[in-house]
């Protein structure tokens, strides 16, 4: 079995990722050290933002930004740790998006990708003007269609289906006093570099 296959586990498909990385005896587990999480943005959703007067933008160091006509947000990967024998990975990110409308800003921040055999997600610290709200699940994340490579210490996951989580749409629906629909946020490119725990 490879790599890949024994850390998405029961998420992915063992026939889209045949090949991707060897596994050995002598495998050691991996640390994701730095790279980034990029998501284009869907227009249904960007359109729900605007019908409820929520502009979003980036906390950096991450950013919001326009290319080739779509939007895109881009977060920094910091590090994480990936369980090749539990099929549990977990990558961590800096920065974040604000949603504001009028004199409320909330802030999405230090997001955290965790993949494990009963599902995946984005969890994320949420913040509203300033004051803590907690942790929770803000995406939910589909790799039923992803394509994932690896060459040189680079780990590419792309077309990531992101969907906002039930419980995320509640949180911010009780914020901004108005219904936020569960709806397709965008699709994500995960670009990792990992770094060998032994220094081998």
């Amino acid at each position: 079995m490879n790599r890949i296959q024994r850390l998405m586990g029961g998420v992915v498909l063992a026939g889209l990722i045949g090949g991707a990385i060897e596994a050995d005896a002598h495998d050691a587990a991996t640390t994701p050290v730095g790279g980034y999480t990029s998501v284009r943005l869907d227009g249904s959703f960007l359109t729900a933002l605007t019908s409820l007067g929520v502009t979003p933008g980036a906390v950096g160091p991450a950013r919001v930004y326009e290319y080739k006509g779509g939007t895109y947000a881009a977060f920094p990967i910091t590090t994480g740790s990936v369980d090749l024998a539990k099929t549990l990975a977990e990558i961590n990110h800096t920065g974040g998006l604000s949603l504001v409308a009028g004199t409320t800003t909330v802030e999405l921040l230090d997001f955290s990708i965790e993949v494990a055999p009963k599902g995946s997600v984005l969890t994320g610290v949420v913040t509203a003007n300033g004051v803590f709200v907690g942790r929770i699940p803000l995406f939910d994340l589909s790799l039923a269609n992803a394509g994932i490579s690896s060459a040189n210490k680079f780990l590419d996951i792309n077309n990531v289906g992101v969907k906002l989580d039930p419980k995320a749409s509640e949180a911010l629906s009780g914020v901004f006093h108005a219904t936020v629909p569960v709806l397709p946020v965008g699709t994500a490119e995960v670009r990792s570099v990992l770094a060998d725990e032994t220094g081998l």
